[in-house]
C-alpha cells in the first residue's frame, strides 16, 4: 500500500509540474502527509526519468528550483509534442485549408490541441484558434470524407483495382462508372482528390490502362466503390510517385505531360518559380525572363490566364494558339 501511495504520489507532482504549476517542498509534504525527504526523493526520481527518457529529443525537460517562486518548475518541453508557433501555425494552415465539414475540423483541431500541446499551453493555443472556428464556412458538398480517405488508402496500399460510381459534375448531376487503379491521394485548393488510371479490358480480357496519364477524381464526388476482386502489379522502376506529379500539375486538372516555355515580365519571378516547382528560369534580358516548365494537363492555362499581361506562351505552339483563341473569345464577350 505504502508503494502504491508513493507512486500515485509521484505520478500526481509530475502532472502538475508538466502543467506548469510550481512546486513547493514544504507544501508538498504536508499535502501528502509525509516529510520533505520523501518529496525530495520523488522529486529526484522525476529527474532520473526525464533524463532517461530524454534520448536525442531537442526539447529536454528538467526539474530545477526557481527561487523566485520559492519552489520546483520543470523547465525545456517534451520534444514530441509541439511548440505552441507550431501548432498554431497547423490548426491555421487546417482552417485555411477547409477540406472538412464544420463538425469534422472542430474534433481534429480539438484532438490536435489537447494531444500535442504541453498541459499548461492548452487554453492559449485553444483561445488562439477559437474565433476562426467558430466563424469557419464549410464547403458547399458537406460531405465527409475522412473515412473514405483511409479506406480508399488501404486499397491502394493492397494494390486492388476498383469500380467506381462518380458524380463528374455536381450542376448536370452526371453519374459515371469507371474501373481504376488507385494511384494516390492528394490534396489540393479545398478538395481531396484520387489519382487513378482508368482501365478497360482488351481482347484477351485484361485489364490495361485506357490512358497514359492518371486521372483525378474529387473524393467527395465518389458516391461508391468496389473491389472487382483483381489486383494491379506495380512495377518499381515505373510506380507513380505522388510527389512528383503534385509538382508539374495545376488545379488537378488530368491532362498529357508537356515541356511548357514562357517569357514573364511581371515584378515577381520568385512567385512564379514557387508555383511552378518544375520551373527553371532559362535566360533573361532585363525586361523579361524565359522560363521553362513541365506540367500536366490543362490547368495550367487556368493559371496562366490569372498572370494577365506579364505572361506569353512561346511553345508548345498548339497551347500558344489555344490561349491566343480563347483570349479572342473572352474579348468578344465585351464587344
Amino acid at each position: 500500500m505504502d508503494k502504491e501511495a508513493k507512486n500515485l504520489r509521484t505520478l500526481d507532482m509530475y502532472v502538475r509540474l508538466c502543467e506548469g504549476k510550481v512546486l513547493n517542498k514544504h507544501e508538498e509534504a504536508l499535502r501528502f502527509g509525509v516529510d520533505e525527504r520523501s518529496i525530495q526523493r520523488d522529486l529526484n526520481g522525476i529527474r532520473e526519468y526525464l533524463a532517461d527518457h530524454a534520448g536525442e529529443s531537442k526539447g529536454v525537460r528538467e526539474i530545477v528550483y526557481d527561487r523566485s517562486k520559492e519552489g520546483f518548475v520543470m523547465t525545456g518541453s517534451d520534444g514530441s509534442l509541439m511548440s505552441n508557433d507550431e501548432i498554431l501555425a497547423v490548426s491555421k494552415i487546417l482552417l485555411e485549408s477547409r477540406a472538412f465539414t464544420k463538425k469534422e475540423i472542430s474534433v481534429i483541431l480539438d484532438k490536435l490541441i489537447s494531444g500535442c500541446v504541453p498541459q499548461k499551453n492548452i487554453k492559449l493555443v485553444s483561445d488562439l484558434v477559437s474565433n476562426e472556428k467558430y466563424h469557419y464556412v464549410e464547403l458547399h458538398h458537406k460531405s465527409t470524407v475522412k473515412d473514405k480517405l483511409w479506406a480508399l488508402g488501404e486499397e491502394i496500399k493492397q494494390t486492388n483495382l476498383l469500380e467506381i460510381t462518380y458524380a463528374k459534375q455536381i450542376a448536370s448531376k452526371e453519374v459515371v462508372t469507371r474501373v481504376i487503379q488507385p494511384l494516390a491521394i492528394i490534396f489540393s485548393e479545398y478538395y481531396f482528390y484520387l489519382n487513378a488510371f482508368i482501365v478497360e479490358k482488351n481482347d484477351d480480357g485484361e485489364y490495361i490502362k485506357k490512358y497514359d496519364y492518371p486521372a483525378i477524381f474529387r473524393i467527395d464526388r465518389i458516391k461508391n466503390y468496389r473491389e472487382i476482386g483483381e489486383k494491379f502489379a506495380i512495377i518499381y522502376s515505373n510506380r507513380f510517385e505522388e510527389g512528383e506529379f503534385r509538382k508539374k500539375v495545376q488545379f488537378m486538372f488530368p491532362g498529357k505531360l508537356m515541356r511548357l516555355q514562357f517569357k514573364y515580365t511581371g515584378r515577381s519571378l520568385e512567385a512564379i518559380l514557387d508555383r511552378l516547382p518544375t520551373a527553371k528560369v532559362v535566360s533573361e534580358d532585363g525586361e523579361s525572363s524565359l522560363i521553362e516548365a513541365e506540367v500536366y494537363g490543362k490547368g495550367i492555362i487556368m493559371w496562366l490566364l490569372s498572370q494577365g499581361r506579364s505572361i506569353e506562351i512561346v511553345r508548345p505552339k498548339e497551347m500558344r494558339e489555344e490561349f491566343k483563341q480563347i483570349l479572342e473569345d473572352m474579348l468578344s464577350m465585351y464587344n
